[in-house]
C-alpha cells in the first residue's frame, strides 16, 4: 500500500502577544483528537496552499486572514504542512467556530508548557506535538506578534 503524505495549510494567527488555537474534536478517527492545534486543513485539488488556507479559515472560524505570510514547510510521512502566519485583526469573540471543540488565545508560556485552558470544557488540554513544535519554532524566530 502506497501512503502519500497529505498536503495541508495551517495558520499561526496572533493577537496581543498570544496565539489562536483550535481544540480539535475528540473523535478517534482524526489526527490529534482532543488536542490543541492550529487552524487550517487539507488542500483541495488544484488549490495553492494560500488559497486552501484562506478557504479553511473561512470554514473553521469565518475569518479572512489579510495577506498571510509563509513561515515554513514541515514534511513527515503523514503530511506536508505549509505554515503561514498573520495577525488576528478581530477580537476572538467575533470569530464563529465552525469546526472543533473550542478556540482560545494561548500565551507563549502555554505553548512552552504544552497545554492550554479550554473555556468551554473548563479544563486544560495538551497541544498536539507537531503543533507545539511549529509554534515553538515560530516563537524562536523572533517575528513580532504584539499586534492588536
Amino acid at each position: 500500500m502506497n501512503h502519500q503524505p497529505v498536503a495541508v495549510a495551517l495558520a499561526i494567527l496572533y493577537r496581543e502577544g498570544k496565539f489562536l488555537l483550535q481544540l480539535r474534536d475528540n473523535f478517534p478517527h482524526i489526527l490529534y483528537p482532543d488536542r490543541w492545534g492550529l487552524f487550517g486543513g487539507h488542500l483541495e485539488a488544484g488549490e495553492t496552499p494560500e488559497e486552501g488556507l484562506k478557504r479553511e479559515l473561512i470554514e473553521e472560524i469565518n475569518y479572512l486572514v489579510p495577506q498571510p505570510k509563509k513561515f515554513r514547510c514541515y514534511n513527515d510521512d503523514r503530511a506536508i504542512r505549509h505554515l503561514y502566519h498573520g495577525p488576528l485583526t478581530v477580537p476572538i469573540h467575533h470569530l464563529i467556530l465552525g469546526e472543533g471543540a473550542d478556540l482560545a488565545l494561548a500565551t507563549p508560556e502555554d505553548i512552552q508548557r504544552g497545554n492550554c485552558y479550554s473555556p468551554k470544557l473548563n479544563d486544560f488540554r495538551p497541544l498536539g506535538i507537531p503543533h507545539q513544535k511549529m509554534l515553538l519554532d515560530f516563537i524562536q524566530s523572533g517575528i513580532n506578534i504584539n499586534i492588536d
